[in-house]
């Protein structure tokens, strides 16, 4: 394991000591009207987060929580660093320099100070974060950096995002699916509504430095997904190299890793993995509430025909 990847760990497990001693009133805060866990982000941080400075090379992965962020992430470093070609020593001085640096694993956590750290990152600087584009610092959008925004069906998002409030000790809990499912579809969870989320980056998706990829088309051929990434951001890398980095990055082998990768946080992180969870969880009355719901927020718009909303959301 990394010693970065340890420093994680680390910091996560405090914070998880830290939310089972705090009152679930206080385990959030609101920021420009979007809620964040308190024990790990700040309103400090997030002011801080304007002044932060996009390189032009940064590789940048966008996506709501719960829609495979963990799982993509994994993919691109994959790939980064096989394109890259680093010798075994310039890998070493690259996890060394994050030990040190003490870089948070999301864009919008850590103290206001990280922003300052993350300066002294060696290129290219992988950056992963659950905002949407309204709430990313302007040098994001301005800069020449790619953003690879990732999406996944609404339905399985709540699902896996409810299993998530519940497992994580610093959120609060919920006492039944249909409490939380009110909660989600009202966007009073961390990081806001997933609704708002897609209908802000739908605006973006034909802007020529973001691409657009489904946590749905890279279950179904996660090779032929990753070339498209790899196209994206330039990366070169051979056949035998894309086969490679799918078997190591199967959900399955990651989860089978997650304890030693992830900690204590591995187990909430890595659940199913699956597409249509959602039907053992919706009511008929939910499951056409959130038809009407995303047809109203979504419908026509090339984001929902890239989302394939009635393949993987229809009853």
């Amino acid at each position: 394991m990394s010693r970065n990847r340890e420093r994680v760990i680390e910091i996560m497990e405090n914070s998880f000591a830290q939310g089972e001693k705090i009152p679930p009133e206080s385990m959030l805060f609101s920021y420009r009207g979007v809620l964040y866990p308190a024990t790990i982000s700040s309103p400090e941080t997030l002011e801080a987060l304007k002044s932060f400075e996009t390189r032009s090379d940064d590789v940048i992965l966008a996506g709501y929580p719960k829609t495979g962020t963990n799982w993509l992430d994994q993919m691109v470093k994959e790939l980064e660093s096989t394109d890259a070609k680093y010798t075994e020593e310039e890998m070493k001085e690259r996890i060394n320099a994050e030990k040190k640096l003490e870089i948070f694993p999301r864009l919008e956590l850590g103290d206001p100070g990280i922003y300052e750290r993350m300066k002294k990152m060696p290129s290219r600087r992988i950056i992963l974060t659950h905002l949407p584009p309204h709430l990313l610092p302007s040098s994001v959008l301005q800069s020449k950096a790619k953003i690879l925004v990732l999406v996944r069906n609404p339905k399985d998002t709540a699902v896996s995002y409810y299993h998530f409030y519940n497992n994580m000790p610093v959120l609060p809990s919920f006492t039944s699916w249909d409490e939380y499912f009110a909660a989600f579809m009202n966007g009073k969870l961390t990081w806001g509504s997933y609704f708002d989320h897609l209908v802000e980056w739908n605006k973006y998706i034909d802007h020529e430095k973001i691409m657009v990829i489904s946590y749905e088309e890279l279950k179904e051929d996660q090779v032929l997904g990753m070339k498209k990434i790899a196209a994206f951001f330039g990366f070169s890398l051979c056949e035998e190299d894309f086969h490679r980095i799918a078997k190591k990055t199967s959900f399955q082998a990651m989860k089978e890793k997650s304890n030693e990768t992830h900690g204590k946080f591995g187990d909430i992180l890595f659940r199913k993995g699956v597409v249509g969870n959602w039907r053992q969880f919706f009511s008929k009355a939910q499951n056409e509430e959130m038809d009407r719901k995303f047809e109203e927020c979504l419908g026509g718009t090339k984001l929902a025909a890239k989302m394939k909303y009635d393949v993987y959301c229809k009853a």
